[in-house]
């Protein structure tokens, strides 16, 4: 068969497309390959630190009277399931470009973190899987860390002055005082020293809960940090869309609960308690969420759950999770969209 010119011009352009494409992802594998190494031999020239990190992923573990000990290890993250979808040839390489930044002596981690951040709008599937990946791997680094790099906006250093309590420095930031305890290692609130530097955090925190593939978005203003696989609601008693916010008063840990359909009540010391490690009560704002009452964010005593709709309609997470969240969630000012 005869090929015209028009013909061999769109089909040599059809194949150069095709070539830049694989060179441009290829690019990407190459450089998040080239990542690992460099982290490993480069944390930062610009990134002062005052006290030795905390480990990646740890929480706090409080007791009946506040925060005390750390628990490593209990924290999972996850990513939204890939969804099979025609990918976005026109990201492949602003991505790589944002992972190049990773590959600089020092690492630029702030604007990587957010030229992935504006990227992840506008990628979906397997794309936005690894650009969510990224994140959440970088949050490790420049939030759930005592680390503090200049060009942040998002966390700064705070010099501890005479009579500061640190539950009022969290209320400065709109983040609890858990988080500040857990990134700058303070055992106790009342430890906090006049003069000390420590790292703060410019809130709030606000989640974004998808029903479909029960996963709960963590975002530090507008900045994706991470995500939680959840249990939901079960049929009939299904976890409303809408907006929610964190209830005033409404942060607990294992408090008396009594179950609205059996009438039974429960206290933490029992060995069938369900509500796990942490409560956070919610209040609805808009949408269906609007007068339900009783609803919240807690732990569980059936991990097998989650992902899965067992609940009574709250949000459950894995119990070191729930920590985690308990411990970013602001009362009065924390949101929590529930969406399908």
């Amino acid at each position: 068969m005869a090929i015209y010119p028009g013909d061999y011009n769109s089909l040599r352009s059809a194949r150069l497309r095709k070539i830049l494409y694989s060179v441009a992802v290829g690019a990407v594998v190459g450089v998040v390959a080239a990542v690992g190494y460099v982290w490993v031999r480069h944390r930062g020239a610009n990134a002062p630190q005052e006290l030795p990190p905390s480990p990646p992923g740890t929480v706090v573990k409080a007791e009946a009277g506040g925060p005390a000990a750390a628990e490593p290890n209990v924290v999972s993250r996850v990513v939204n399931p890939a969804v099979v979808t025609e990918p976005n040839h026109a990201m492949a390489g602003p991505i790589a470009a944002a992972m190049s930044l990773l590959n600089q002596q020092p690492p630029r981690i702030i604007e990587a973190r957010d030229r992935l951040n504006e990227i992840l709008p506008m990628v979906q599937g397997q794309e936005r899987a690894f650009v969510k990946e990224q994140l959440a791997a970088l949050s490790d680094k420049w939030l759930f860390s005592k680390l503090v790099y200049p060009e942040d906006k998002l966390c700064a250093g705070y010099k501890v002055g005479s009579g500061d309590v640190l539950e009022n420095v969290g209320k400065k930031y709109n983040v609890p005082y858990e988080i500040l305890m857990q990134i700058n290692n303070i055992a106790k609130p009342e430890s906090l020293q006049a003069g000390v530097m420590i790292k703060v955090i410019n809130g709030p925190f606000h989640a974004r809960v998808w029903r479909s593939t029960f996963t709960m978005d963590l975002y530090l203003q507008n900045t994706y940090v991470r995500s939680f696989p959840v249990g939901l609601g079960k049929p009939g008693m299904e976890t409303p869309t809408g907006r929610w916010r964190a209830k005033e008063g409404g942060k607990l840990i294992q408090p008396v609960w009594t179950d609205p359909v059996s009438g039974k009540t429960y206290h933490p010391e029992d060995p069938d308690y369900p509500l796990g490690s942490r409560w956070v009560g919610l209040e609805g704002l808009e949408g269906a969420a609007v007068g339900k009452k009783g609803f919240a964010i807690h732990g569980t005593k059936s991990p097998e759950q989650i992902g899965t709709p067992g609940s009574q309609g709250c949000i459950r997470l894995h119990n070191g999770d729930a920590i985690l969240v308990y411990n970013l969630m602001m009362p009065g000012v924390s949101l929590v969209d529930v969406v399908d």
